[in-house]
C-alpha cells in the first residue's frame, strides 16, 4: 500500500502512522542470503519459518542452487526481483559458473517470483506449473506486494520458458532426476540428485514448519509423500524448515496431512461449522509446529467448506 492508498483508507488519523511505515521502508531490503553448503557443489538459501510480512520481505522459503561442471542449476528464485537478484549475486560469490538452468517447482509466489533476475536463462517448470504461472502469476505478486510491500519493489511474473520434457538429466557431472507429483498444488517438482543424494522436496514437505495448504488435495499429497519416503537419499531440503538427512520431516508432513484429512470428514459429518472447526485442538506432536494455529485456521477456510458440502446428503439423511 502507498502513501496515497494509505491517506485515502485512513484520511488524517493514518497521517502518525506513516513516518514509521516510511522509516520501515527506508532500508537496504537486504535479504542476508548465505548459502549453506549441503553436500558436494550443493547450496541451500535458508528462509524463515514465518508468515510473509514487511520485516521478512517474503523470505519464508528454502531455495538452492547446485555447482555442475556445465553450470549452476537454481532450484526456486524466492519471493521478489530483489531476492533473485541478491540469489544471483550469491552464487556469483560461491562459483566463476554461469547459471544454466532454472527450475520452478510449484506456482506459490515466493518459489518464483525471482525469476526476473533470471530471465536470461532457461526457466523450466513442469507444464501445468507454467500455466498456472501465466495465469495466476500477476495476481499473486499483486498480493505479494500488499503483505511485504516495497521488497516487492519492480517484481514481475516472469513465466517459465521451458516445459520440463525429460525425467533424469545428466548436467555436468550430476545425474538430476525429476519427479512430477501433487498435492500441495496441482503440480510439484522434486529434484534429486543421484550424484550427491540431496532430495530437493519443495513444499510437499514442511519440517517443524506447519503446512500451507491453498491449493491442496490432501489425498494426493500423501501418496507424493509416499513416493517422496521411498526414495534412497541422504540430505533432505524441505520448501520450508531446517533441511534434515532423515525421513523424519516427510513422515511429520505426512502425519499432519493425513489427521487434517480425517479432522475434517469427522468435523463435516458432525455438521461443525466452520468457526467451530477452527477452534479443534491440534494432537500435541503438532501444536509445536511454526505458525501452527495460524495455518490451521487458514485451512480450515482453504478445506473445510467443500468437506461440508459434501457431507451435506449424509448430515441430512440422518
Amino acid at each position: 500500500m502507498n502513501r496515497r492508498e494509505l491517506l485515502i483508507a485512513g484520511g488524517c488519523c493514518a497521517l502518525a502512522g506513516l513516518a514509521p511505515l516510511r522509516a520501515a521502508f527506508a532500508g537496504p531490503f537486504d535479504y542476508a542470503l548465505r548459502p549453506m553448503t549441503v553436500a558436494p557443489d550443493t547450496h541451500v538459501l535458508l528462509g524463515t519459518t514465518e508468515y510473509f510480512s514487511r520485516d521478512n520481505g517474503g523470505n519464508i522459503v528454502n531455495t538452492g542452487f547446485i555447482v555442475t561442471g556445465d553450470g549452476v542449476v537454481v532450484i526456486d528464485t524466492g519471493p521478489s526481483l530483489r531476492y533473485g537478484q541478491q540469489m544471483r549475486a550469491a552464487i556469483a560469490a560461491a562459483t566463476d559458473k554461469p547459471v544454466a538452468k532454472v527450475l520452478n517447482t510449484h506456482l506459490h509466489p515466493d518459489h518464483f517470483l525471482g525469476n526476473g533476475a533470471f530471465d536470461d536463462r532457461p526457466i523450466t517448470a513442469g507444464e501445468v506449473t507454467r500455466d498456472l504461472i501465466r495465469r495466476d502469476g500477476d495476481a499473486l505478486a499483486e498480493n505479494l506486494y500488499r503483505l511485504v510491500g516495497d521488497w516487492m519493489r519492480g517484481t514481475r511474473s516472469v513465466e517459465p520458458t521451458q516445459v520440463l520434457s525429460a525425467l533424469v538429466e545428466e548436467i555436468g557431472g550430476h545425474r538430476l532426476r525429476y519427479l512430477l507429483l501433487n498435492g500441495h498444488t496441482p503440480s510439484d517438482l522434486a529434484v534429486l540428485d543421484e550424484s550427491t543424494g540431496v532430495l530437493f522436496a519443495s513444499d510437499l514437505v514442511f519440517h517443524d514448519r506447519m503446512p500451507t495448504t491453498p491449493h491442496a488435495d490432501l489425498k494426493a499429497w500423501m501418496a507424493s509423500l509416499d513416493v517422496l519416503a521411498g526414495l534412497s537419499f541422504g540430505v533432505l531440503v524441505p520448501g520450508h524448515g531446517a533441511v534434515a538427512r532423515d525421513r523424519g520431516p516427510i513422515q511429520q508432513t505426512r502425519a499432519y496431512v493425513a489427521w487434517l484429512d480425517a479432522t475434517f470428514d469427522e468435523a463435516a459429518r458432525a455438521g461443525l461449522s466452520m468457526t467451530e472447526a477452527m477452534r479443534l485442538p491440534l494432537p500435541p506432536e503438532f501444536a509445536g509446529m511454526a505458525l501452527a494455529r495460524e495455518e490451521f485456521e487458514r485451512s480450515v477456510v482453504h478445506l473445510y467448506p467443500a468437506r461440508l458440502k459434501e457431507a451435506l446428503p449424509a448430515v441430512a439423511a440422518k
